[in-house]
């Protein structure tokens, strides 16, 4: 190599690591990583297609969702369980869903629980689930007379505010805070649920020229404190609670919440980022996702940087290395994508196939930024085929593991112990024992390779399948398709508990230890 040759690339090696900063060796294919997409069910933006399809129809959308992304190796769906003070469960709080069925309050017919139902076929698929809430948002128009007699708009009308076109929950009365904690409350004893999801909507966005009307219950709680320090206090007390509440109740249900992607501009705040938004998180939402994390009220963040990586006033890139520098430790990191905007955006980066991959490489380029969320659901469900194309081939080539969340990491010693391993020629039967010092278990992996020295379970291609687990009588059993071993001859199994956190493996030459039946 020539001198002039030698002297480029030491330029471009240090401003690619000048614009990294907290960067890592990028691994293409990672074994740990969250990989998890929003299913939208207000206005029936991805999910159920038609409020007013049969219940089978319904069931079969969703579950194209599931297969659609399982296929694609994600790991968690983030399913929108209330959007407008409306349930997509039976509740006592809330009236069914409009966007379920059709009327607001009325019950699926044939009726049952469409939330036990969601969860058990995510979890069937290896899916965490991530039940997503909008707290504060009331109605998604002023169509009142649409709304069931058991909403919350008649029988409390003293907690809504109107405010550009829609009603809000005044997030300044204790009653209402209490009540919403309830909703939370609700849902955490009686689902199986992976995590509490709340998104941007806090304060709503603001309108010029409009006020957000609070000021009685201001003058009557502001205990002076200025305006948008009370409104702030409001949203940090609410969160605060519905933490505490979820950890009473399960300890290892995850409380996560994706904030709009700016916290503050630089220009306001010298410790924000290098960005020019019109509106920002601490200023206008009232939302200080800083103050959340530092206390340890949430477990993950997943900030909103829909935006292309080169974006003038709010570069995805600058963006994930803001986050990166002002995440801390006990806060895992992920970053939302806007897959909505591909070939869809009047910034014409987003019609460049690679930027979605290319955001992607670069979140794998920062040590602690542990994977990405992909807003919505239908955008890879039969749309933009050749975006989907590149991730099976290159990012998402191979399943994922979500890591445990910073509080819930445990290193675990214990590994399976199996009773028998049988098969036919459709299957392998396996039996494990239950864990002695475990609770809970979620999931079982199985690997596989040519032979037993080559089993790796660091190595995320032998990962051949992620199982949930029921016990009965102190022990699991699981089925693996024979067509998944064909090629090796050897498994190995681990365990996940409900922390995420996954066991030692247990490793058989199936050539030894399989009895046929």
């Amino acid at each position: 190599m020539n001198l002039k040759k030698s002297l480029l690339f030491s330029i471009i090696y240090l401003l690619f690591s000048t614009i990294i900063g907290y960067s890592q060796k990028r691994e293409m294919n990672p074994k740990n990583e969250f990989r998890a997409v929003w299913i939208a069910t207000v206005v029936n933006i991805d999910w159920p297609k038609i409020n007013t399809d049969p219940v089978e129809k319904q069931k079969a959308d969703y579950l194209e969702i599931l297969d659609t992304y399982q296929k694609l190796n994600y790991n968690a769906v983030i399913v929108q369980i209330r959007s407008v003070g409306d349930a997509l469960y039976p509740s006592m709080l809330a009236p069914w869903s409009r966007y379920l069925t059709g009327k607001e309050g009325k019950a699926p017919n044939p009726n049952f629980d469409y939330l036990e139902w969601m969860i058990t076929e995510a979890h069937d698929r290896g899916f965490e689930f991530h039940a997503w809430l909008n707290p504060y948002r009331a109605t998604f128009d002023l169509k009142t007379e649409t709304l069931s007699p058991n909403h919350d708009y008649f029988k409390h009308p003293e907690w809504m505010i109107e405010y550009g076109g829609k009603y809000y929950y005044n997030p300044g009365l204790p009653e209402v805070q209490q009540h919403l904690t309830s909703v939370v409350e609700e849902v955490v004893m009686k689902y199986d649920v992976d995590a509490i999801h709340f998104d941007d909507y806090f304060y709503p966005y603001k309108i010029n020229g409009i006020a957000f009307n609070d000021t009685d219950s201001y003058q009557k709680y502001g205990n002076g404190l200025s305006l948008a320090d009370w409104r702030r206090s409001n949203v940090t007390t609410f969160v605060k609670n519905i933490s505490f509440t979820i950890k009473k109740i399960k300890p290892w249900v995850q409380f996560g919440i994706s904030p709009f992607g700016v916290w503050r501009n630089k220009s306001v705040d010298p410790k924000g980022s290098d960005t020019q938004s019109g509106q920002t998180n601490y200023d206008d939402l009232f939302a200080d996702p800083m103050d959340w994390m530092n206390n340890n009220w949430i477990d993950y963040i997943l900030p909103q940087l829909y935006w292309s990586i080169d974006h003038r006033t709010a570069s995805y890139a600058k963006l994930m290395k803001w986050w990166s520098e002002n995440t801390p430790s006990n806060t895992a990191l992920y970053v939302g994508n806007g897959i909505y905007k591909i070939k869809s955006d009047s910034d014409k980066k987003w019609n460049n196939k690679f930027e979605i991959p290319n955001q992607i490489d670069l979140t794998r380029s920062y040590a602690n930024v542990q994977g990405n969320g992909f807003y919505s659901a239908k955008w890879f469900v039969g749309k933009n085929q050749d975006v989907v194309k590149l991730l099976q081939e290159n990012e998402y080539k191979y399943p994922a593991l979500p890591l445990p969340v910073p509080n819930f990491k445990k290193t675990l010693t214990e590994s399976l112990l199996i009773n028998s391993i049988t098969k036919d020629t459709a299957n392998y039967y396996i039996s494990f024992q239950k864990p002695k010092q475990l609770a809970k278990v979620r999931y079982i992996v199985v690997y596989g390779a040519k032979d037993v020295s080559k089993i790796n379970i660091k190595d995320a291609s032998q990962i051949l399948d992620k199982i949930a687990v029921v016990e009965e009588n102190n022990a699991f059993e699981i089925e693996v398709p024979t067509y998944k071993m064909i090629g090796k001859t050897a498994f190995a199994f681990t365990f996940v508990d409900y922390y995420a956190n996954e066991s030692p493996e247990t490793v058989i030459d199936l050539q030894v230890e399989t009895q046929t039946k």
